[in-house]
């Protein structure tokens, strides 16, 4: 299709859906419905990504913790102790 044609139809589209003027309460409405659905997402999305976080802490925790036990024992100087 042509550049020409799309726009004439957005700008049909857009005379077409003219209606009554959109009040306060359309809006509050439509914006407590909205942050309904955006809440439930997160709760679902909070209930998945807290138990993988900590799985990832706990990986990394113990990463860590392997890799400074292998430098010490590469730095670490043996000392003997001889008795007189």
């Amino acid at each position: 299709m042509s550049k020409r044609s799309d726009k004439k139809k957005a700008k049909d589209a857009a005379v077409s859906t003219e209606q009554a003027p959109i009040s306060k309460d359309d809006l509050e409405a439509k914006f407590r419905q909205i942050k309904t659905e955006v809440d439930e997402v997160t709760g679902s999305a909070k209930n998945k990504a807290v138990p993988a976080a900590a799985a990832g802490g706990l990986l990394l925790i113990l990463l860590m913790f392997l890799l400074g036990k292998r430098v010490g024992k590469k730095k670490s100087a043996v000392v003997q102790i001889r008795r007189i």
